[in-house]
């Protein structure tokens, strides 16, 4: 596994999260997560608690993810064969992903709210609750999140392994996780700051798109292999 598709694993995560139909939400996930409500501006939760649950939220989704990403690989070891044209067919999926992003075109089923059943989940009491809910996230909420995550899948598919497939996933998920986490305890007692900062998403996003672009054209073209055996001589260890 090339420690550049460890990099971008890992900025496809934070562009997840600051997605604009996951960071504003992110009060909401907290209340849902600790089970309280919001009032002042602040979530009525000690600490620990929001830790201890943002954890376990964490914890849930990353296991979803470390599961589609061990799936992915093996149906690219499946087409070992074809390993070129899996290539081709990966970069042009993150190209149109990435066109999404950026807005170019707009394609309605990527940008679809879908869950598992109509009723929302019940708000997490406990820390096996909060990891209940990073499984219902994962499996069954994708609007926004999908055309990233669909990328790193994309690109999971081409790893020789499921181990690799598989941390590529989880860096994916750290990079997700991370920032909550980091959000959650620093806004959780002034989250009309944290209302401050949606302005900026539509950039992230676009952003995150032209980076998806140029890789999705590297990817296709072969030349991203050569780029990462090019770098992995010249910085050993380092990316």
């Amino acid at each position: 596994m090339d420690d550049i598709s460890l990099w971008l694993a890992l900025v496809a995560g934070v562009v997840s999260f600051f997605s604009p139909c996951i960071f504003p939400l992110v009060p909401a996930y907290l209340a849902q997560l600790t089970g309280t409500n919001i009032s002042d501006g602040a979530v009525n939760a000690e600490r620990r608690i929001i830790m201890s649950r943002s954890v376990g939220f964490i914890v849930g989704f990353t296991t979803i993810f470390l599961l589609m990403g061990a799936s992915a690989t093996l149906i690219g070891e499946w087409f070992q064969m074809y390993s070129g044209a899996l290539e081709q067919i990966g970069g042009i999926i993150i190209i149109l992903f990435g066109l999404q992003m950026t807005g170019v075109i707009s394609l309605r089923s990527l940008m679809t709210e879908k869950r598992f059943g109509n009723k929302s989940p019940k708000k997490s009491t406990s820390f096996l609750g909060s990891v209940a809910f990073g499984l219902v996230f994962a499996a069954g909420w994708t609007p926004c999140i999908g055309i990233v995550l669909g990328s790193i899948l994309a690109l999971a598919s081409t790893e020789g392994s499921m181990l690799a497939g598989s941390g590529m996933l989880f860096v994916y998920s750290m990079g997700l996780g991370l920032p909550f986490m980091a959000v959650s305890l620093i806004y959780a007692r002034s989250l009309n700051k944290l209302s401050r900062l949606n302005r900026f998403l539509p950039i992230v996003q676009q952003s995150g798109g032209v980076i998806m672009i140029i890789f999705g054209i590297l990817l296709f073209s072969g030349y991203f292999q050569v780029i990462s055996s090019y770098l992995a001589r010249i910085s050993p260890g380092w990316l």
